[in-house]
C-alpha cells in the first residue's frame, strides 16, 4: 500500500531553472555585473521573485558549446515599467564557490576589453 501525503502539506520550493543563452559579446556585456564580488547576470524575465530567491542558470556563452551550471541567488529585481526603459527581470549574484569563480573568469575573458566599457547595461 502507497502512502498518500498528508493535505496541505507541500513539497520543498525547488529554484527555478533558467537557460541563458548568449549569442553575442555585447548582450553578455549588457547582462553581466562586475560589481558583485563574484559576479553575476541579469536575467530577463517577467517570472516573480523575492530577493533572496535561489535559481538555478543553465549559461551559455557566445562561441562556447558548453553550458555552465551556476546555483544563484536573486540580488535585485528590476519591476515592469522600470525608469530608463530597463528590461523587467532580475539580478542573480554568483556563488562564493570554485566552479562558478572559473565561469566568472571565463565570461570576463569572453568580454576582455569590452568589460572596461562605458556603454549602459542592465544590470546595477
Amino acid at each position: 500500500m502507497s502512502e498518500m501525503p498528508a493535505r496541505g502539506a507541500s513539497a520543498p520550493v525547488r529554484p527555478s531553472v533558467i537557460q541563458l543563452v548568449f549569442r553575442e559579446k555585447n548582450a553578455l556585456y549588457a547582462a553581466y555585473v562586475p560589481l558583485l564580488a563574484d559576479g553575476g547576470l541579469f536575467v530577463p524575465t517577467a517570472r516573480e521573485y523575492q530577493l533572496g530567491d535561489d535559481i538555478y542558470l543553465l549559461l551559455s556563452l557566445p562561441d562556447d558549446p558548453q553550458r555552465y551550471p551556476v546555483a544563484g541567488k536573486v540580488a535585485w529585481i528590476t519591476p515592469a515599467n522600470a525608469s530608463g526603459g530597463r528590461t523587467q527581470g532580475v539580478g542573480v549574484k554568483f556563488p562564493p564557490d570554485e566552479k562558478t569563480r572559473l565561469v566568472k573568469l571565463k565570461i570576463e575573458e569572453t568580454l576582455g576589453t569590452m568589460i572596461s566599457s562605458s556603454k549602459p547595461t542592465q544590470t546595477i
